[in-house]
């Protein structure tokens, strides 16, 4: 089959960026005036989540030095709900992966999936905190704002919840995935966060908003009363500076990896335009992908393949590398089950791509839309078809790093890397 050529672009964007990350942590947090609240030998949980943020054992590191500068006896808590296929000892390995160890941040880790009830919401439902959490004078709360892969709302993926389904551990998050079919979204992550800021001592969140780049753009150290306003207004520019495809409407999407580090879908439903449906766009949603092909996971996701199944085909090596169980423990937590369905799979990239160009409508393969991006959250350079040559060269905020040229396979078939 004739495959079409390829060009390497760059997107340009306008993309605010912290100079410095550790001081900008320790000014944010002294802005709280935190000095009466925190009493010498007081004890501080600090949260780290499973998701790959970027310079996240920094960030960790300045919190920890900024609770010891206050007098606090801080500790590590992964708050991952069930990612680490559901185990304390899999939860602590990915925050260790990720930089954040003992050694670095200068603080014990404490990772259990024991959780403890703080109380009752809606009449019916449970309250679930982590237990090291539970047991400490003070918990830091800190998260990316972001955009909700499946929900939508005025607070949808940060600091509110981190509180629920991070802190909640397993048992909680599975609780309240199944309350959100219920009562919905909304309702439920406020009713359960504004229970564990008034029971579990909530000193103060710490909001990281990233740029198109997967940069730190903007960190705030927030109160606890004004979580639900403070993360409404970063919602909005966490979507204004979230990374995007440069295209409403692609024919074939090839993703080198997806991962939890990614997305908690794997691959961010907002940029592929799946938010809603698993395998096409909403009337009003943007962009149309008609398939997507994903030819590996991250080493950071440790085999959990959660969101495998919003592609239609991938290559054999991602159905290796899956941990099923790992996998399927975290999408029916998430109560997604159809995410750890297996797509279509081949043995190489070369068929992968025919196989997904017979079936994307009446159009020639070497004249497709086609796009080949790192994952769903490094979009700074990206390769497109030449069917896109045109629009490339008429708009400001793209440019040309290589001109069209036939893609490289090396001798089984498999893409050359970047």
């Amino acid at each position: 089959m004739a495959l079409p050529k390829m060009i390497r672009i760059r997107q340009h964007f306008e993309a605010p960026e912290v100079d410095d990350i550790a001081s900008t942590v320790k000014e944010q947090i002294a802005g709280l005036q935190l000095q009466d609240k925190v009493k010498a030998g007081d004890s501080v949980a600090i949260t780290v989540g499973s998701r790959g943020i970027n310079e996240i054992a920094l960030i960790t590191k300045s919190i920890v030095e900024a609770v010891k500068e206050l007098g606090g006896v801080p500790f590590i808590v992964p708050a991952m709900g069930s990612h680490g296929g559901g185990t304390a000892e899999g939860q602590q390995h990915i925050v260790e992966s990720y930089g954040v160890t003992e050694e670095y941040v200068g603080c014990e880790i404490r990772s259990t999936m024991e959780v403890v009830q703080v109380g009752t919401v809606e009449g019916e439902v449970p309250v679930y905190f982590d237990k090291y959490a539970a047991a400490a004078d003070h918990v830091v709360v800190a998260g990316r704002i972001k955009p909700h892969t499946g929900f939508v709302g005025e607070i949808e993926s940060g600091l509110h919840k981190m509180m629920l389904i991070g802190l909640g551990k397993h048992k909680g998050a599975a609780l309240y995935h199944q309350a959100i079919v219920q009562y919905s979204f909304d309702r439920i992550i406020r009713a359960v966060a504004g229970e564990v800021i008034d029971k579990c001592g909530i000193l103060f969140g710490l909001a990281i908003v990233e740029n198109q780049y997967d940069h730190t753009a903007m960190i705030e150290a927030v109160a606890p009363d004004k979580f639900a306003e403070r993360e409404r207004e970063l919602l909005i520019l966490a979507k204004k500076w979230m990374p995007r495809l440069p295209f409403d409407r692609v024919d074939l999407l090839v993703i080198d990896a997806i991962g939890k580090n990614i997305s908690g879908s794997g691959l961010d439903s907002n940029v592929v335009g799946r938010k809603f449906y698993e395998h096409c766009a909403a009337e009003k949603e943007y962009p149309k992908v008609t398939r997507i092909l994903v030819r590996d996971l991250t080493p950071e996701t440790h085999g959990n393949a959660a969101g495998i199944g919003t592609s239609e085909y991938v290559h054999q090596r991602v159905v290796d590398k899956m941990d099923v169980s790992a996998t399927v423990i975290n999408c029916m937590t998430g109560n997604a089950p159809s995410g750890a369905a297996v797509p279509i799979s081949f043995l190489t990239d070369r068929v992968c791509m025919e196989k997904a160009l017979e079936t994307v409508g009446f159009v020639a393969p070497e004249n497709a839309r086609v796009l080949r991006i790192h994952n769903t959250l490094q979009l700074g350079e990206l390769w497109v078809s030449d069917a896109y040559a045109e629009e490339v060269a008429k708009r400001e905020d793209l440019s040309v790093v290589t001109e069209a040229a036939q893609m490289d396979f090396d001798e089984q078939g498999d893409l050359l890397n970047w």
